[in-house]
């Protein structure tokens, strides 16, 4: 069938499979430093709980036949083992069936982390790399042409994660119809990157542009992808920067990246790609699979789809289990004052108003008021966003901050390695507590006066100090009863 290959995308293939094997091996090693302290049989939120209580086909993985801290391990690391392979083009080596396997086992492997990360992995990214990683098994290898369906299924997923984020925005907050968000956004979002402070300070004319740009980029480009080239790759180009002016505004984890590796997907190479290599026909076998596998996605896509059209529509939600098809969305709403959980402990026996109080260090969130935010993505920390979560409310952190601030109390290893500082590095604190404070940044005359490129005001209590569980003898003398 002449109509089902596209030998002029030889490159664009290469271009998209590398860049995704670098987005695997983040997300592998993300998870493989991670895990003890968020999920491990001693973490805050335990996978052997979560399979106690769900049922298999809530959540089908690896883990339910098996769930130990060292096989975890064995899976994140094998994950990276598998993504540096995949990275150096073994792929290519292999007869198309291994490569297909070799695409498969990465997928596989994320698919079962995700299903019991909890609300640690509860981001939209995820479900967009596995979406992205199931295309790429079907993508072909080696010296057999890429398939014309698998590329238009990149382009529908790129179109439905560009054009959802643009209609949550128009239908989600009026600033993004004034034009007006990115007075905020830059100061509030989840993430400040080390150039957040001067984005915030752009004009506001600017900020304006900024709008603007994005809603065309998302609302009216995407529609550009369907058409012929070199409309198409211009479309793909353009959002490619779009994406890259995100890259440096924040940290959004590998979001940004991975919408370039699929706009890469769409850019026709060809005039940069020289004398194509000889590609075989591709055989029968591979053809029914690719057809099946591509009416599988739009049956799967018709819920998606559904929801774009939606005055209701939702951000970030998989249809199904194995999220193979899924729905996008980024900052329907946008918050106007930066808000940040600061978590602090004291050695003092008693926390009356006389005790000192030390503070906690994170890697990404902001803290100390000195600090410049630094770039962190495409890694993810996901204990800073999620105490960004709490900040909004309360709500979001009742599963996990209780625990947390536990194994801060038993200065539990695990979960120290996860901030940045440590103000108890002899032993843990006799009580944790944590309190919201307003972050605003700092305008040049203050940051020139003062060093500072926040400022931060206290506005409510989040936590009440909580102290650790005495040692049973101890609490036997402290309460004067004896034992038994």
């Amino acid at each position: 069938m002449e109509w089902f290959s596209a030998d002029g995308y030889w490159l664009s293939r290469m271009v998209f499979q590398r860049t995704l094997a670098v987005i695997y091996l983040v997300a592998f090693l993300t998870a493989a430093l991670q895990f003890r302290a968020l999920i491990g049989e001693r973490g805050i939120l335990p996978v052997p709980e979560l399979l106690r209580r769900t049922p298999w086909k809530a959540a089908p993985g690896l883990f339910r036949l098996h769930y130990s801290d060292r096989f975890y391990a064995a899976v994140a690391w094998g994950g990276c083992a598998v993504s540096v392979a995949l990275i150096a083009g073994l792929d290519g080596r292999l007869p198309l069936w291994g490569g297909m396997l070799l695409w498969a086992l990465p997928w596989v492997l994320y698919l079962s982390i995700v299903q019991v990360g909890q609300v640690w992995y509860g981001f939209g990214w995820e479900s967009l790399l596995l979406e992205t990683g199931f295309l790429a098994i079907f993508l072909g290898t080696g010296d057999t042409a890429p398939p014309v369906l698998v590329l238009w299924l990149l382009r529908w997923l790129l179109f439905r994660l560009e054009f959802g984020a643009g209609l949550i925005k128009m239908r989600g907050d009026a600033c993004w119809r004034r034009l007006t968000c990115l007075d905020f956004h830059h100061e509030t979002q989840p993430m400040p990157g080390p150039l957040s402070w001067f984005f915030h300070h752009l004009p506001r004319p600017v900020h304006r542009v900024e709008v603007a740009a994005n809603h065309v980029t998302q609302l009216l480009v995407p529609v550009l992808l369907f058409t012929p080239q070199p409309v198409a790759s211009a479309a793909a180009a353009l959002m490619v920067l779009t994406q890259l002016w995100l890259v440096l505004s924040g940290n959004f984890a590998w979001l940004n990246w991975l919408t370039i590796a699929l706009a890469l997907s769409v850019i026709d190479w060809t005039p940069f790609a020289g004398q194509p290599p000889a590609l075989a026909a591709p055989p029968l076998w591979y053809e029914v699979v690719v057809v099946a596998v591509t009416a599988l996605i739009l049956v799967l896509s018709y819920r998606p789809a559904r929801n774009l059209l939606s005055r209701r529509q939702v951000m970030n939600r998989s249809f199904d289990p194995l999220h193979l098809v899924n729905t996008y969305g980024a900052f329907g709403s946008v918050s106007r004052m930066r808000l940040e959980v600061v978590v602090e402990g004291t050695a003092d026996p008693v926390a009356d108003e006389g005790a000192e109080w030390r503070e906690y260090g994170f890697r990404g969130k902001p803290g100390d008021v000195r600090r410049l935010p630094r770039l962190f993505a495409p890694y993810h920390l996901r204990l800073d966003w999620m105490i960004w979560f709490a900040a909004l409310s309360p709500a979001y952190a009742r599963s996990w901050f209780g625990p947390f601030t536990e194994r801060l109390l038993s200065g539990d290893r695990d979960t120290l390695r996860l901030l940045a500082h440590n103000p108890f590095p002899d032993a843990p604190p006799a009580h944790v507590r944590a309190r919201v404070f307003h972050y605003r940044f700092t305008d040049p005359r203050e940051l020139r006066a003062t060093g500072n490129w926040w400022q931060r005001t206290y506005v409510r209590e989040f936590m009440r100090p909580a102290s650790r569980p005495l040692p049973p003898e101890q609490e036997d003398r402290d309460t004067g009863r004896g034992t038994r």
